[in-house]
């Protein structure tokens, strides 16, 4: 059959007309095929699963019961649009209570999303013009930069790094593309570094969001999923709401990854051009939903609970890590633990596997070990674990914590 004219009318930002004939196989997907590879050899077998990006178990009971209740009221039937005032005001009283943002208007300064993803793909359209700069991290989540690139416009990376706590340096953008930059896009804690930002850092974006007349958004998709301390929201920062917006998603802080809801707060010029072009791209999440979310902002000692499982879960797996080699530290937030990728396995029968790579090692411990991580080779080798692998109690935790222990006990890893 000769090729489809449809073939030739694809735009250009999904590959145009050579859209669908690329080999390239996506990291995620790589990891996947590793995995079913090592079942088909090891049949039976458990891979222990320490590279999923989302909670293990799911919403709490309270939250599914409000979503009952929520389902059955007639006057949550309808289309949500942009809204109503539940959300909004729990999640103003949310932001001052756990954050200490003081002020936030609910109806001008906070609106809901279908989740943080949602969010990230619709702002660029309020902003980005062809030509325009975006600074995003590497590595990073990629979804604003994509979007920004289908408008025209282009990304700077600024790299995150141990020798800045991986903070992007930003004194290292040059001038000709902070003249041409609308937008810096930040994340902390971090995905995937687990590095959590500071006050003193938050002071500095602002300064040079001022400076060089920028908007800042900030992902805060983990922020209230920390150890110890209280946690920090970019918009307690002084004059965080004159230059940027926050994003806050019920997905990791309430184990709701599935039901997609969250919010944009924050400057209400911005949040108004959100809403705009929202209101052009979706119809609202489902009230019902929203105000499940909203009883979960009301309650944030079930984040509280939440982070405290995955502190336990990291004290356990660092101590893992660091007897095989590793030189892992626990993060002060998220659920993800970051470490340099080694150079070398070498086992006790005296056999070296070397790596290039930080995906040759991932490869290496799902065919070997069948452990499954995910590599990051964007800004240096490194590994990213996650302490969201299943396990039904404390002591099926440990049960998981000591079988990866066993399974690395018998190597030995090079890092230099």
């Amino acid at each position: 059959m000769s090729e489809s004219y449809l073939q030739q009318l694809f735009a250009d930002r999904i590959g145009g007309s050579q859209y669908g004939k690329g080999t390239a196989i996506y990291k995620f997907e790589k990891i996947k095929r590793a995995k079913r590879a090592a079942l088909a050899a090891h049949p039976g077998a458990e891979i222990i699963d320490m590279g999923v990006g989302e909670p293990d178990e799911m919403a709490f009971p309270e939250a599914i019961a409000q979503l009952n209740r929520e389902v059955a009221k007639p006057e949550n039937r309808g289309y949500a649009d942009n809204g109503d005032a539940i959300l909004k005001n729990a999640a103003a009283q949310y932001l001052d209570r756990v954050f200490g943002v003081k002020g936030i208007q609910p109806e001008t300064e906070i609106i809901h999303s279908i989740g943080s993803k949602a969010a990230l793909s619709i702002l660029p359209a309020a902003l980005i013009n062809p030509g325009d700069y975006v600074l995003m991290t590497i590595p990073g989540y990629p979804v604003f930069g994509t979007h920004a690139k289908y408008y025209g416009g282009k990304v700077h990376q600024l790299p995150l790094t141990p020798q800045n706590q991986f903070l992007p340096d930003l004194d290292s953008v040059p001038a000709e593309i902070l003249s041409k930059t609308k937008a810096l896009v930040l994340n902390y804690p971090n995905n995937p570094t687990g590095a959590s930002a500071t006050p003193a850092f938050f002071a500095r974006v602002v300064d040079f969001a001022k400076e060089h007349r920028l908007v800042i958004i900030h992902d805060a998709a983990y922020a209230s999923l920390i150890y110890e301390g209280r946690p920090l929201s970019f918009l307690a920062t002084p004059g965080a709401r004159d230059v940027g917006v926050e994003l806050h998603s019920a997905s990791k802080s309430f184990n709701m990854t599935g039901w997609r809801c969250g919010f944009v707060a924050g400057n209400a010029l911005l949040v108004k051009a959100y809403g705009d072009v929202k209101d052009n791209t979706d119809s609202g999440q489902f009230l019902a939903i929203q105000h499940a979310v909203a009883h979960c902002l009301d309650h944030p000692e079930i984040t509280e609970t939440i982070a405290s499982k995955y502190s336990r879960r990291m004290n356990a797996l660092v101590n893992v890590l660091n007897r095989s080699g590793f030189k892992a530290a626990k993060p002060r937030g998220s659920f993800f633990l970051y470490v340099r990728a080694p150079k070398a396995a070498v086992q006790k029968n005296g056999h070296r596997v070397s790596f290039a790579t930080a995906e040759e090692v991932s490869h290496w411990l799902i065919t070997e070990k069948l452990i499954s991580t995910v590599p990051w080779d964007d800004a240096g080798a490194f590994l990213r674990f996650s302490v969201t692998f299943v396990a039904k109690d404390i002591a099926d935790e440990q049960r998981v914590v000591d079988e990866i222990a066993r399974r690395l006990s018998d190597v030995e890893f090079v890092f230099d």
